[in-house]
């Protein structure tokens, strides 16, 4: 129950029907016995101003979490960042200090890799191939970066895309072997699908048929997508004989990165 007394999180996107964060918030306030609550915020773009300006204000509120399509937006908005949401140009989640100052982060991929390492997955001196160059492929990427994978492949069909994140982790990884190019999936120990390719009822694989081919047993094979759980990509792997990581599991992983920026759940939840 929402009482006066009652401190608030967020979070806001345009649509907002779609997303489970409310739902997995609630529940563990509820379960842990919390006198918190949060809200979700379906937000016109022309609005994201005095969103800002009224988050600095909104005095009972710990927080807000950010979704599409205003990772970038909002990122311009804030009083300071972190070193990689600087870095990426997008945030993720928002802490309001309590003189009213705005701090952003970006933990889409520290919530991906905290799945991952559950699978037993060990980033150091490993490679790994993110097909998806866009907001979330870019997070995953610079995470493995930062935990200290050897190599990273990255496939997009915008090669600008593509470009933009090599010369991301260049500059932010100078030791880190960084290609666009590869003929088959032998040699990964981490294959990440972080484009929405076989969201929904579609059944779209992410790589061509003759690439999933070559796909090894002891590779760790994720995807983002949340819906379904299982996608055609996992199905593939799953067949291989590959451990999978679904979407839900990456999104309850972030789940205690989000919350413990905003200072309201531990970061193991």
């Amino acid at each position: 129950m929402i009482r006066g007394s009652t401190e608030l999180v967020a979070i806001v996107g345009s649509p907002i029907a779609q997303v489970k964060s409310p739902e997995n918030f609630n529940t563990w306030f509820t379960h842990n016995n919390c006198n918190l609550a949060m809200l979700p915020i379906d937000l016109h773009q022309a609005a994201l101003d005095s969103f800002a300006d009224t988050l600095r204000g909104w005095q009972n509120l710990r927080g807000c979490v950010v979704t599409v399509p205003y990772k970038q937006a909002l990122a311009n908005r804030l009083d300071s960042l972190s070193e990689r949401a600087a870095a990426l140009g997008s945030v993720n989640v928002i802490r309001r200090e309590r003189d009213g100052r705005l701090l952003g982060d970006n933990v889409d991929g520290a919530g991906f890799l905290g799945a991952a390492r559950k699978h037993g997955f060990k980033p150091t001196g490993k490679r790994a191939l993110v097909i998806g160059c866009g907001g979330v492929g870019s997070a995953i990427a610079y995470a493995l970066g930062e935990a200290g994978i050897a190599g990273i492949t990255l496939s997009d069909p915008s090669t600008a895309r593509m470009g933009a994140v090599c010369e991301l982790l260049g500059n932010a990884f100078p030791e880190l072997t960084v290609s666009t190019q590869f003929s088959g999936l032998e040699d990964f120990d981490l294959v990440a699908n972080a484009s929405p390719v076989g969201m929904g009822t579609s059944a779209e694989l992410p790589l061509p048929a003759a690439l999933l081919a070559t796909l090894q047993p002891d590779t760790l094979v994720a995807d983002v997508v949340t819906s379904p759980e299982i996608t055609p990509l996992l199905n593939r792997a799953r067949q291989v004989g590959c451990p999978i990581q679904t979407g839900p599991e990456m999104a309850y992983a972030q789940l205690g990165h989000l919350g413990a920026f905003m200072g309201v759940t531990p970061l193991e939840i």
